[in-house]
């Protein structure tokens, strides 16, 4: 019967509508199994820790199960976890007062950002990887995730305009912004 028992053959958004419909606990185990790992690996990139990245991960978990009923099937399953899972990680980094970042971004039409017009996507895929992974580090989180949602993941302009609840134009802005950020922070690194 395979690892996930009598449940396998569900998809993620059957076994969803499953859990929501009857409170299944059994049934989100099975969800948990599809998930832990990925779920894990992204807390792991916000957390200090192994530790604290096994406690952020429970934490999402805990919070699906409440929030699972507001997955509505827009994207798949899986994309809309990367994206909750996300947001609980900035939020949670942002709460911590010993890591609390203050906002940096300026006005766009801040003379510092002019060079935000030169950044490509070239620049940002011939990147070190380990210079990279330190700039990465030191950027503000929503920056962070937008930027590994986009080239790591390989999410649309409209699917982050979904997972995100913001206009088109707005996500390319907040790239835009973010790669310069990057591409400033690494400078200074390499």
């Amino acid at each position: 019967m395979g690892k996930e028992g009598p449940y396998g053959h569900l998809t993620d958004e059957e076994l969803v509508q499953d859990i929501v419909a009857k409170n299944d606990t059994l049934l989100f185990g099975v969800l948990y199994d599809r998930y832990a790992r990925m779920v894990y690996n992204k807390c792991y990139g916000f957390a200090r820790s192994q530790d604290e990245a096994e406690d952020l991960t429970q934490d999402v978990f805990l919070m699906l199960f409440v929030k699972l009923a507001s997955f509505k099937g827009k994207s798949k399953f899986s994309t809309w976890l990367y994206s909750f899972t996300y947001n609980f990680c900035v939020n949670y980094v942002n709460r911590n007062k010993q890591r609390k970042m203050s906002d940096k971004s300026v006005s766009m039409d801040d003379v510092d950002y002019k060079m935000a017009d030169e950044v490509s996507d070239e620049s940002i895929y011939e990147m070190k990887a380990n210079t990279l992974e330190k700039a990465l580090e030191m950027i503000a989180p929503e920056d962070k995730s937008i930027l590994l949602l986009k080239y790591q993941d390989g999410a649309s302009i409209k699917e982050l305009a979904d997972l995100l609840e913001l206009g088109e134009s707005a996500i390319k802005m907040r790239l835009k912004r973010a790669k310069a950020k990057l591409l400033e922070i690494y400078k200074t690194l390499v």
